[in-house]
Formats: C-alpha cells, sequence, structure tokens
C-alpha cells in the first residue's frame, strides 16, 4: 500500500503526488468520484468510453459493418419517432 501525507490548501484543495495519481492511472484532465465512508474520503478515477475501449475488459466482437448497421438503423428509428 502506498501512503502519502499532503496538506490541504486554499479553497480545500488536494494536490494528488505523481506517484499516487500513476498508480491508479489518474491524470490531468481525468474524472474521479469522491465519496465518504466514515472518516474516509475516497477518490476513485471513472473510466470513460475511450478508456474502457481501449484498456477494458472485452465481452463481445462486433465488426465495424455491424456497428455501421445498427447506427444506420437507429437513426431510421429516431428519424420516425420526430
Amino acid at each position: 500500500m502506498l501512503v502519502v501525507e499532503v496538506r490541504v490548501g486554499r479553497r480545500r484543495t488536494i494536490v494528488i503526488p505523481k506517484k499516487i495519481a500513476q498508480s491508479v492511472g489518474i491524470e490531468e484532465g481525468t474524472l474521479v468520484a469522491m465519496k465518504v465512508e466514515g472518516e474516509k474520503i475516497i477518490i476513485e478515477p471513472k473510466k470513460d468510453a475511450v478508456w474502457l475501449a481501449l484498456h477494458g475488459k472485452k465481452v463481445a466482437k462486433v465488426t465495424l459493418e455491424e456497428l455501421e448497421e445498427e447506427s444506420l438503423e437507429r437513426q431510421e428509428e429516431a428519424g420516425r419517432a420526430d
């Protein structure tokens, strides 16, 4: 477990040390979720669709043609609903 002490700055700002940020994949612009559990503040990086596509667990295989076909069908359905 990596433990680092940091000081809370103006407006309650906390800078995440580089070692900790790198260990969990947080970089500038990363969306994080914060929650309170008892007396602890938990900060977890939120994985966006691009990150999941590149690094996440693969659960299905879809060809580009299948994706395009599905997209066209959904667009047609949306057009009829208007």
